[in-house]
Protein backbone atom coordinates (compact mmCIF):
# COMPACT_ATOMS: atom_id res chain seq x y z
CA UNK A 1 0.00 0.00 0.00
CA UNK A 2 1.31 3.46 -0.86
CA UNK A 3 2.62 5.43 2.12
CA UNK A 4 0.48 8.45 1.25
CA UNK A 5 -2.64 6.32 1.60
CA UNK A 6 -1.42 5.00 4.94
CA UNK A 7 -0.81 8.55 6.16
CA UNK A 8 -4.45 9.44 5.46
CA UNK A 9 -5.80 6.29 7.06
CA UNK A 10 -3.74 6.89 10.18
CA UNK A 11 -5.43 10.22 10.87
CA UNK A 12 -8.83 8.67 11.47
CA UNK A 13 -8.31 5.66 13.73
CA UNK A 14 -6.67 7.34 16.72
CA UNK A 15 -9.28 10.07 17.07
CA UNK A 16 -12.01 7.99 18.69
CA UNK A 17 -13.84 9.77 21.51
CA UNK A 18 -11.96 9.48 24.78
CA UNK A 19 -11.69 11.39 28.02
CA UNK A 20 -10.31 14.90 27.42
CA UNK A 21 -6.79 15.68 28.52
CA UNK A 22 -6.51 17.80 31.65
CA UNK A 23 -5.07 21.23 31.04
CA UNK A 24 -1.86 22.23 32.69
CA UNK A 25 -2.33 25.22 34.96
CA UNK A 26 -0.02 27.99 36.10
CA UNK A 27 0.68 28.05 39.85
CA UNK A 28 -1.15 30.79 41.71
CA UNK A 29 1.82 33.04 42.51
CA UNK A 30 2.81 36.69 42.06
CA UNK A 31 3.13 37.52 38.37
CA UNK A 32 0.68 34.91 37.06
CA UNK A 33 -1.72 37.48 35.59
CA UNK A 34 1.15 39.25 33.86
CA UNK A 35 2.37 35.98 32.32
CA UNK A 36 -1.11 35.27 31.00
CA UNK A 37 -1.35 38.77 29.55
CA UNK A 38 2.08 38.94 27.92
CA UNK A 39 2.45 35.33 26.75
CA UNK A 40 -1.16 34.39 26.09
CA UNK A 41 -1.49 35.93 22.64
CA UNK A 42 0.53 33.10 21.10
CA UNK A 43 0.37 29.94 23.21
CA UNK A 44 -1.07 28.16 26.20
CA UNK A 45 0.34 27.03 29.52
CA UNK A 46 1.36 23.67 28.03
CA UNK A 47 4.28 25.39 26.29
CA UNK A 48 5.72 26.68 29.59
CA UNK A 49 4.65 24.45 32.46
CA UNK A 50 6.49 21.30 31.30
CA UNK A 51 9.85 23.11 31.26
CA UNK A 52 12.22 23.75 34.15
CA UNK A 53 14.97 26.21 33.22
CA UNK A 54 17.53 28.42 34.90
CA UNK A 55 16.97 32.17 35.18
CA UNK A 56 19.47 32.75 32.36
CA UNK A 57 17.67 30.22 30.15
CA UNK A 58 14.26 31.77 30.86
CA UNK A 59 15.79 35.14 30.01
CA UNK A 60 16.93 33.74 26.66
CA UNK A 61 13.44 32.34 26.03
CA UNK A 62 11.81 35.71 26.75
CA UNK A 63 14.37 37.54 24.60
CA UNK A 64 13.53 35.17 21.75
CA UNK A 65 9.84 35.93 22.21
CA UNK A 66 10.49 39.68 22.16
CA UNK A 67 12.25 39.37 18.80
CA UNK A 68 9.13 37.62 17.48
CA UNK A 69 6.73 40.33 18.59
CA UNK A 70 5.88 39.72 22.24
CA UNK A 71 4.53 42.95 23.73
CA UNK A 72 4.98 44.25 27.25
CA UNK A 73 6.52 46.93 29.41
CA UNK A 74 9.88 46.69 31.17
CA UNK A 75 8.12 45.94 34.44
CA UNK A 76 5.93 43.26 32.85
CA UNK A 77 8.86 41.40 31.27
CA UNK A 78 10.72 41.56 34.58
CA UNK A 79 7.66 40.06 36.34
CA UNK A 80 7.44 37.31 33.71
CA UNK A 81 11.11 36.45 34.22
CA UNK A 82 10.75 36.42 38.03
CA UNK A 83 7.61 34.26 37.85
CA UNK A 84 9.09 31.69 35.46
CA UNK A 85 12.47 31.40 37.16
CA UNK A 86 10.83 31.09 40.61
CA UNK A 87 8.07 28.62 39.71
CA UNK A 88 9.82 26.60 36.98
CA UNK A 89 13.48 26.17 38.01
CA UNK A 90 15.71 23.40 36.59
CA UNK A 91 14.37 19.94 37.39
CA UNK A 92 10.78 21.03 38.04
CA UNK A 93 8.54 19.96 35.18
CA UNK A 94 4.97 18.92 34.65
CA UNK A 95 5.28 17.04 31.37
CA UNK A 96 2.76 14.22 30.97
CA UNK A 97 4.11 10.71 30.61
CA UNK A 98 4.17 9.27 27.07
CA UNK A 99 1.69 6.51 27.99
CA UNK A 100 -0.93 8.88 29.41
CA UNK A 101 -0.47 11.41 26.63
CA UNK A 102 -0.68 8.81 23.87
CA UNK A 103 -4.05 7.65 25.19
CA UNK A 104 -5.71 11.01 24.62
CA UNK A 105 -6.82 12.48 21.31
CA UNK A 106 -5.15 15.52 19.80
CA UNK A 107 -7.13 18.63 20.68
CA UNK A 108 -6.81 21.84 18.75
CA UNK A 109 -9.11 24.21 20.58
CA UNK A 110 -8.34 27.66 21.96
CA UNK A 111 -5.93 27.78 24.88
CA UNK A 112 -6.55 29.05 28.39
CA UNK A 113 -4.40 32.08 27.60
CA UNK A 114 -5.49 33.07 24.10
CA UNK A 115 -5.33 31.96 20.48
CA UNK A 116 -3.62 28.73 19.52
CA UNK A 117 -3.77 25.07 20.45
CA UNK A 118 -3.79 24.22 24.14
CA UNK A 119 -2.02 20.89 23.65
CA UNK A 120 1.18 21.71 21.78
CA UNK A 121 3.63 18.83 21.96
CA UNK A 122 6.42 19.96 24.28
CA UNK A 123 9.59 18.21 23.20
CA UNK A 124 11.54 16.20 25.77
CA UNK A 125 15.19 16.82 24.72
CA UNK A 126 16.42 13.53 26.17
CA UNK A 127 13.65 11.66 24.37
CA UNK A 128 14.44 13.50 21.12
CA UNK A 129 18.10 12.45 21.42
CA UNK A 130 17.05 8.81 21.80
CA UNK A 131 14.59 9.23 18.94
CA UNK A 132 17.37 10.57 16.70
CA UNK A 133 19.19 7.25 17.09
CA UNK A 134 16.06 5.33 16.08
CA UNK A 135 15.49 7.67 13.13
CA UNK A 136 19.07 7.27 11.86
CA UNK A 137 18.89 3.49 12.21
CA UNK A 138 15.45 3.01 10.66
CA UNK A 139 14.19 6.06 8.72
CA UNK A 140 16.92 8.36 7.38
CA UNK A 141 17.45 6.62 4.03
CA UNK A 142 13.91 7.37 2.88
CA UNK A 143 13.07 10.56 4.75
CA UNK A 144 16.43 12.38 4.73
CA UNK A 145 18.70 13.65 7.49
CA UNK A 146 16.33 16.52 8.32
CA UNK A 147 13.13 14.51 7.87
CA UNK A 148 12.29 16.66 4.84
CA UNK A 149 11.83 13.69 2.56
CA UNK A 150 13.45 12.63 -0.70
CA UNK A 151 13.00 10.37 -3.70
CA UNK A 152 12.13 7.37 -1.52
CA UNK A 153 9.90 8.92 1.12
CA UNK A 154 7.66 11.93 1.93
CA UNK A 155 8.47 15.06 3.93
CA UNK A 156 7.69 14.23 7.59
CA UNK A 157 7.96 17.85 8.74
CA UNK A 158 4.86 18.63 6.66
CA UNK A 159 3.11 15.32 7.32
CA UNK A 160 -0.37 15.71 8.80
CA UNK A 161 0.26 12.59 10.83
CA UNK A 162 3.21 14.30 12.53
CA UNK A 163 1.57 17.72 12.82
CA UNK A 164 -1.59 16.25 14.41
CA UNK A 165 0.42 14.03 16.73
CA UNK A 166 0.68 14.62 20.46
CA UNK A 167 3.16 12.32 22.22
CA UNK A 168 2.63 9.49 19.73
CA UNK A 169 -1.18 9.76 19.45
CA UNK A 170 -1.14 9.54 15.63
CA UNK A 171 2.42 8.45 14.89
CA UNK A 172 1.98 5.38 17.12
CA UNK A 173 -1.13 3.95 15.38
CA UNK A 174 0.43 4.59 11.96
CA UNK A 175 3.58 2.65 12.86
CA UNK A 176 1.57 -0.14 14.49
CA UNK A 177 -0.14 -0.75 11.14
CA UNK A 178 3.24 -2.00 9.94
CA UNK A 179 5.65 0.10 7.88
CA UNK A 180 8.97 -1.20 6.49
CA UNK A 181 12.13 0.13 8.12
CA UNK A 182 15.77 0.20 7.08
CA UNK A 183 16.68 -2.77 9.27
CA UNK A 184 14.11 -4.93 7.50
CA UNK A 185 11.88 -5.09 10.58
CA UNK A 186 8.29 -3.91 10.57
CA UNK A 187 7.55 -0.71 12.44
CA UNK A 188 4.97 -2.60 14.51
CA UNK A 189 7.90 -4.09 16.43
CA UNK A 190 8.75 -0.71 18.00
CA UNK A 191 7.96 -0.38 21.69
CA UNK A 192 5.77 2.38 23.14
CA UNK A 193 8.86 4.09 24.55
CA UNK A 194 10.61 4.01 21.18
CA UNK A 195 7.54 5.49 19.48
CA UNK A 196 7.43 8.24 22.08
CA UNK A 197 11.11 9.03 21.54
CA UNK A 198 10.65 9.08 17.78
CA UNK A 199 7.65 11.41 18.17
CA UNK A 200 9.78 13.78 20.25
CA UNK A 201 12.50 13.77 17.60
CA UNK A 202 10.07 14.47 14.75
CA UNK A 203 8.37 17.31 16.63
CA UNK A 204 11.81 18.75 17.34
CA UNK A 205 12.48 18.74 13.59
CA UNK A 206 9.17 20.52 12.99
CA UNK A 207 9.91 23.25 15.54
CA UNK A 208 13.49 23.71 14.33
CA UNK A 209 12.25 24.08 10.76
CA UNK A 210 9.55 26.59 11.64
CA UNK A 211 11.76 28.33 14.24
CA UNK A 212 8.55 29.00 16.16
CA UNK A 213 9.32 27.20 19.41
CA UNK A 214 10.31 29.23 22.46
CA UNK A 215 13.47 27.19 22.97
CA UNK A 216 15.16 27.76 19.60
CA UNK A 217 18.68 29.10 19.88
CA UNK A 218 19.64 32.46 18.39
CA UNK A 219 22.05 31.98 15.50
CA UNK A 220 25.58 33.38 15.69
CA UNK A 221 25.40 37.05 14.67
CA UNK A 222 29.04 37.86 15.47
CA UNK A 223 30.32 37.30 11.93
CA UNK A 224 31.33 40.82 10.86
CA UNK A 225 34.59 42.75 10.75
CA UNK A 226 35.09 45.06 13.73
CA UNK A 227 37.48 47.42 11.87
CA UNK A 228 34.98 47.80 9.02
CA UNK A 229 32.25 48.38 11.60
CA UNK A 230 34.29 51.15 13.26
CA UNK A 231 34.85 52.82 9.89
CA UNK A 232 31.15 52.67 9.06
CA UNK A 233 30.21 53.93 12.54
CA UNK A 234 32.41 56.99 12.12
CA UNK A 235 31.87 57.41 8.39
CA UNK A 236 28.99 56.51 6.07
CA UNK A 237 26.68 55.42 8.87
CA UNK A 238 27.13 58.71 10.76
CA UNK A 239 26.44 56.84 14.02
CA UNK A 240 28.97 59.05 15.81
CA UNK A 241 26.73 62.07 15.27
CA UNK A 242 24.51 60.73 18.09
CA UNK A 243 26.61 58.11 19.89
CA UNK A 244 30.07 57.86 21.37
CA UNK A 245 32.14 54.75 22.20
CA UNK A 246 33.48 56.60 25.25
CA UNK A 247 30.10 58.09 26.18
CA UNK A 248 26.68 56.42 25.96
CA UNK A 249 28.16 53.24 24.40
CA UNK A 250 31.06 52.82 26.81
CA UNK A 251 31.07 49.25 28.15
CA UNK A 252 27.93 48.29 26.24
CA UNK A 253 29.37 44.88 25.29
CA UNK A 254 29.70 44.02 28.99
CA UNK A 255 26.00 44.60 29.36
CA UNK A 256 24.60 42.92 26.25
CA UNK A 257 25.46 39.82 24.27
CA UNK A 258 25.77 40.05 20.43
CA UNK A 259 22.10 39.17 19.62
CA UNK A 260 20.89 41.88 22.01
CA UNK A 261 23.39 44.36 20.55
CA UNK A 262 22.04 43.67 17.09
CA UNK A 263 18.47 44.03 18.33
CA UNK A 264 19.27 47.39 19.92
CA UNK A 265 20.94 48.58 16.73
CA UNK A 266 18.01 47.68 14.48
CA UNK A 267 15.02 48.10 16.80
CA UNK A 268 16.09 50.24 19.77
CA UNK A 269 12.54 50.81 20.98
CA UNK A 270 11.99 47.17 21.92
CA UNK A 271 12.74 45.65 25.32
CA UNK A 272 16.15 43.95 25.39
CA UNK A 273 17.74 41.57 27.87
CA UNK A 274 21.06 42.27 29.52
CA UNK A 275 23.57 39.50 30.23
CA UNK A 276 22.04 37.54 33.10
CA UNK A 277 18.49 37.72 31.73
CA UNK A 278 17.42 41.08 33.24
CA UNK A 279 14.79 42.89 31.18
CA UNK A 280 15.85 46.42 30.24
CA UNK A 281 13.72 48.97 28.39
CA UNK A 282 15.47 51.82 26.64
CA UNK A 283 12.70 53.41 24.64
CA UNK A 284 12.39 57.15 24.86
CA UNK A 285 8.85 58.30 24.11
CA UNK A 286 7.85 59.62 20.72
CA UNK A 287 6.40 63.07 21.30
CA UNK A 288 4.12 65.21 19.19
CA UNK A 289 2.95 68.81 19.14
CA UNK A 290 -0.50 69.50 17.70
CA UNK A 291 -1.50 73.04 16.76
CA UNK A 292 -5.19 73.57 15.89
CA UNK A 293 -6.34 76.36 13.57
CA UNK A 294 -7.48 78.27 16.64
CA UNK A 295 -5.99 77.63 20.05
CA UNK A 296 -2.66 77.00 21.66
CA UNK A 297 -0.34 74.13 20.70
CA UNK A 298 -0.64 70.97 22.78
CA UNK A 299 2.38 68.70 23.32
CA UNK A 300 2.74 65.27 24.84
CA UNK A 301 3.57 61.62 24.32
CA UNK A 302 2.22 60.27 21.06
CA UNK A 303 -0.46 57.59 21.43
CA UNK A 304 -1.67 57.15 17.83
CA UNK A 305 -1.08 58.89 14.51
CA UNK A 306 -2.61 57.91 11.17
CA UNK A 307 -4.21 59.58 8.17
CA UNK A 308 -7.41 60.27 10.07
CA UNK A 309 -6.65 60.97 13.73
CA UNK A 310 -3.87 61.97 16.09
CA UNK A 311 -3.91 61.47 19.86
CA UNK A 312 -1.52 62.19 22.71
CA UNK A 313 -1.26 62.30 26.48
CA UNK A 314 0.12 65.51 27.96
CA UNK A 315 2.44 65.93 30.93
CA UNK A 316 -0.57 66.09 33.29
CA UNK A 317 -1.82 62.72 32.07
CA UNK A 318 -4.78 64.16 30.17
CA UNK A 319 -5.78 62.51 26.89
CA UNK A 320 -6.27 64.61 23.72
CA UNK A 321 -7.48 63.54 20.29
CA UNK A 322 -8.05 65.43 17.03
CA UNK A 323 -9.43 64.58 13.63
CA UNK A 324 -6.75 65.36 11.07
CA UNK A 325 -7.60 68.17 8.67
CA UNK A 326 -5.46 70.32 6.36
CA UNK A 327 -5.56 73.12 8.94
CA UNK A 328 -4.27 70.93 11.80
CA UNK A 329 -0.50 71.13 12.23
CA UNK A 330 1.20 68.00 13.57
CA UNK A 331 4.89 67.96 14.45
CA UNK A 332 6.25 64.56 15.40
CA UNK A 333 9.52 64.10 17.29
CA UNK A 334 10.82 60.52 17.09
CA UNK A 335 14.18 60.05 18.85
CA UNK A 336 14.71 56.85 16.85
CA UNK A 337 13.89 58.25 13.42
CA UNK A 338 17.51 57.87 12.30
CA UNK A 339 17.53 54.17 13.23
CA UNK A 340 14.29 53.65 11.33
CA UNK A 341 15.65 55.48 8.28
CA UNK A 342 18.84 53.42 8.32
CA UNK A 343 16.86 50.18 7.99
CA UNK A 344 16.51 51.06 4.30
CA UNK A 345 20.22 51.82 3.96
CA UNK A 346 22.08 49.15 5.93
CA UNK A 347 23.45 46.20 4.02
CA UNK A 348 23.71 42.83 5.75
CA UNK A 349 27.48 43.37 5.90
CA UNK A 350 27.06 46.80 7.50
CA UNK A 351 24.87 45.35 10.24
CA UNK A 352 27.23 42.53 11.15
CA UNK A 353 30.28 44.78 10.97
CA UNK A 354 28.71 47.30 13.37
CA UNK A 355 27.72 44.53 15.80
CA UNK A 356 31.28 43.17 15.67
CA UNK A 357 32.55 46.68 16.48
CA UNK A 358 30.08 47.18 19.33
CA UNK A 359 31.20 43.84 20.80
CA UNK A 360 34.68 45.37 21.26
CA UNK A 361 33.31 48.15 23.49
CA UNK A 362 33.93 46.44 26.81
Amino acid sequence: MRIQHLLLLSLVAPLAAQAPKARLQFPDAPGRDTVQKVCGACHGAEVIVPRGLSRQQWGDVIASMVTRGAKGTEEEFAQVLDYLSTNFPPGKTGQPTPTAAASTPARRGPSMMGAGADDKHVVDPAGADRGRGIYIAECITCHGNKARGGENGPDLVRSLTVLHDRYGSTIGPFLLHGHPMQSGRQSSSLTADQISDLANFLHQRVYDTLRSGPYSQVINVLTGNADAGRAYFNGAGQCNSCHSPTGDLAGIAKKYDPPALQQRLLFPQTVNFARGGRAVAHAQPVTVTVTPLSGAPVSGTLIALDDFNVSLRDSSGDYHCWKRTPELKVQKNDPYAAHERMLDEYTDKNIHDIVAYLETLK
